[in-house]
This record gives structure tokens, sequence and C-alpha cells, in this order.
């Protein structure tokens, strides 16, 4: 992302506090522990069960969404952070595994590993921007101080599902035999194009993926 587009996210913010001990919060921290195990599991290649697995962080990635939808008290600035972080943490490590394996090509991998780590880069930066001065570490990394409110992109949002679908497609080729299939080739080109597009996205709209919570004017 483009750190001259978010100039300005700082003036005089009043933070929120807010319970970060949500169902939500809970379950993206369980899939962010998750994702190390399943990476070892790949790289063992015990692929069967690394496939029932990843279809239970999958499970709850859809849980943790329909849940923060359905009951408002439920729904955090944090988690709005937490949950893409929690996606990203699994699919870098899925992909560096599913690399390992000689089932997803370096490239790719390296491009999703690069987008994730400016995308990480840019939340760390607005957080920066947004906690008023003086600015401690106890204060930074309090999840319970809240000052912004992330918005991914439509074509982020597509390129997170894709990103999934082609971790799902790799880990079942070598259970189903499938591993030299022109159709999970076409899928890696279509998962480069997707991650790109998202990378541009954030750069392209800067400010307009951050809500500032409670900002006012400088008296």
């Amino acid at each position: 992302p483009n750190p001259g587009s978010f100039t300005g996210l700082m003036d005089s913010v009043n933070p929120e506090y807010e319970n970060p001990w949500t169902i939500p919060n809970l379950l993206c921290v369980c899939r962010i522990l998750l994702a190390p195990f399943l990476g070892h599991l790949i790289i063992q290649q015990k692929f069967h069960l690394s496939l029932a697995l990843f279809t239970l962080a999958g499970a709850t990635d859809l849980l943790d969404g329909y849940i923060a939808r359905t009951w408002p008290t439920q729904k955090s600035a944090l988690g709005s952070a937490l949950d893409p972080l929690a996606d990203k943490i699994l699919i870098s490590i899925l992909y560096v595994s599913l690399t390992y394996a000689e089932l997803i090509p370096a490239p790719l991998t390296a491009l999703v590993i690069f987008r994730d780590i400016g995308l990480i880069a840019a939340v760390f930066w607005v957080r920066y921007k947004t906690v008023p001065p003086p600015v401690t570490l106890t204060k930074f990394f309090n999840p319970c101080y809240t000052t912004a409110q992330l918005k991914p992109t439509l074509i982020s949002k597509i390129n997170t599902a894709i990103q999934f679908c082609l971790v799902a497609a790799s880990l079942a080729a070598p259970v189903f035999q499938y591993t030299d299939s022109i159709l999970l080739q076409c899928l890696w080109y279509i998962t480069a194009v997707t991650t790109a597009a998202s990378g541009y996205s954030y750069w392209h709209y800067g400010r307009k993926t951050v809500q500032v919570l409670n900002t006012r004017s400088p008296s």
C-alpha cells in the first residue's frame, strides 16, 4: 500500500476501548495456532489429515464472519484486523509448505508472501499513525485500545477466496491423484492475477480502506 495515501489519518484520535475476548476473535486465534501444525503435516506429506484440518480451519473462517455479522456485540475493530491477519498467516504457511511439497510453484508463493508482508507492514504503519502520542509498546499492542478499523476491498475478498480454493485443490490433488491437472495449473495463474490485483487495490485506494475511529478536530 502507498504510505502517502494514508497521510492525515491522525488528527487527535480519541480511541475506543472494547472487549477483545469475542468468539470470532478466539476463532481467529485458533486458526493462527493451527497454521504451523498444518504446515508440518503437509511437509510430512500427510495430505489426508491436512485436507481434513484445512476444511476445519475454513469452517472457523466462515463461522467467525457469520457470528460477527449476526450478533453486533461480537463485532469488533480488533476482529477487522485479526481476521485477515489470521488468513494471511494461514495462507503464507500453507503456500510455503505446499511449495516445499512441490504442489504450488515457488514464484506464486513468493508473490503471495510479498503482498501479505506489504499489507501487514501497512497495518502496523496505520496503527502507529492512529495511536495518540506518546506511542508506547503497551498502548500500541493493547487489543482493548482500538483506533482504526480495516475495510478490505472487493477484489481482496475475492482473492482470499481464490487463494483458499487453490490450497484446497492442491491438498486434494495427491489424495485424489490429479497433481498434473491442467485445471490446477490454470488456478495458479488465476491466483497470481487476483493476488497482484488485490495488492494494487490497497495501494490505489489507500485511506479508503481504513476507518479511523472517533476522530475529532484539533482544538
